[in-house]
């Protein structure tokens, strides 16, 4: 499985580091770019997310008449927004690479997606192992038209955060369950392998 790695905007050269604050707005834009092609293709629209939100701490946005958490990243249906910890991401970007914004971003994104084709599961699990695939079926686009690029590596990178991110356990009933390590990288690489329509149920 190839993976993430430096993306070079317009604006910016192969002599220019990477920096967390590209990283966000990139996976961003760049996920939300992509599911406006695949919505495109397949006669649909598109609805951009609202906001972008960075908070830190528990100084999130509330969603649903519930409050944000420190430590997490989210999308929410109610005002169609995703939310971050900024602090706790740019932890993450730090210390296990620009993997960590290349799944997390377009994972809530895939969220979003989710919202709009109003999809439906028995267990919350596979709503967030769908939005891993979903997450793998992006970076492998994105890496294919080369507005991300593959460097030597990431495919580890990708799969240290995958398994950081994994439940200790499986818990098919827990409504908080994500899957363990293996099951997020493995719908993670569903996605990368097979695309979009891969990550179907």
């Amino acid at each position: 499985m190839a993976a993430c790695g430096v993306v070079r905007a317009p604006s910016r050269n192969a002599q220019q580091e990477d920096n967390f604050d590209d990283d966000v707005r990139s996976s961003r834009a760049l996920a939300e770019e992509f599911w406006r092609q695949q919505f495109e293709a397949s006669g649909g629209t598109y609805r951009p997310i609202r906001d972008f939100i960075p908070y830190v701490g528990d100084a999130g946005p509330s969603c649903g008449g519930q409050p944000s958490v420190p430590n997490n990243a989210f999308y929410c249906p109610d005002g169609h927004f995703v939310a971050y910890d900024q602090a706790w991401l740019e932890a993450l970007w730090s210390e296990m690479g620009d993997g960590s914004t290349w799944l997390i971003i377009p994972h809530e994104i895939g969220h979003a997606v989710q919202a709009q084709l109003e999809t439906r599961f028995q267990y919350s699990i596979q709503i967030e192992l769908q939005a891993d695939c979903y997450a793998g079926a992006t970076l492998a686009a994105l890496v294919k038209s080369r507005a991300v690029s593959a460097q030597e590596g990431d495919e580890e990178e990708l799969l240290l955060n995958l398994a950081a991110a994994g439940d200790p356990t499986e818990d098919w009933f827990n409504p908080q369950a994500h899957g363990t390590a293996e099951q997020r990288q493995q719908s993670f690489a569903q996605g990368y392998r097979g695309g979009v329509g891969a990550c179907q149920p």
